[in-house]
């Protein structure tokens, strides 16, 4: 049964990493660069600091960063535990896949990193500040969901990779939202 999904994985990532062109390389490059979310960021630090003040504002960025740090560790600790070789490695598809960048990055894939922690930012901020600008949380779930296609887009990952890492940035991202309000009614800010 896992022998059977894992091949289907692979089907589908030749499929949706065929579906690339050299027209389309240099927008999915710049959506899966973490710099590219600069702007975004900056604008959540703002309705951030807008709907609740500084004070909660830094308690938001110690969240965030814990937040972070969590997804992080655990995709590491997934990478080289499950050991999953990333397309650009596997010797199934590496010959006739598409990879867009240079490099390919480390040797293990499962999961992706950029997924979780980009649907995590997502989740965090829905959950946070979502009923005060509504139009935040669809935006900020297309943008998750464009940065993990981004990686298959790529090369670097298979969509198990990207779904996985989607579903612990959800989870991650309610939890320590629900966290950081927690924090903000106990501490009287």
């Amino acid at each position: 049964m896992l022998e059977g999904l894992i091949q289907q994985d692979k089907e589908l990532f030749l499929f949706l990493n065929g579906l690339g062109t050299t027209t389309w390389d240099g927008f999915w490059m710049f959506i899966t660069h973490k710099l590219s979310a600069i702007p975004l960021y900056l604008l959540l630090l703002f309705l951030t600091y807008r709907h609740f003040g500084v004070k909660k504002t830094l308690l938001v960025l110690v969240f965030i960063a814990l937040l972070i740090t969590a997804t992080d560790q655990l995709t590491n600790f997934f990478k080289y535990g499950v050991q999953r070789l990333r397309p650009c490695h596997d010797p199934d598809v590496n010959t006739i896949a598409r990879l867009v960048k240079k490099s390919c990055g480390g040797k293990f894939g499962y999961f992706s990193a950029h997924a979780s922690n980009a649907m995590a930012l997502a989740t965090f901020f829905s959950v946070l500040i979502g009923k005060k600008v509504r139009l935040l949380v669809p935006f900020l779930i297309l943008w998750a969901a464009l940065v993990g296609y981004s990686r298959i887009y790529i090369g670097v990952h298979f969509p198990l990779d990207v779904i996985t890492g989607i579903g612990v940035g959800i989870l991650f991202g309610w939890l320590f939202a629900k966290l950081a309000i927690f924090a903000f009614q106990k501490s009287g800010i």
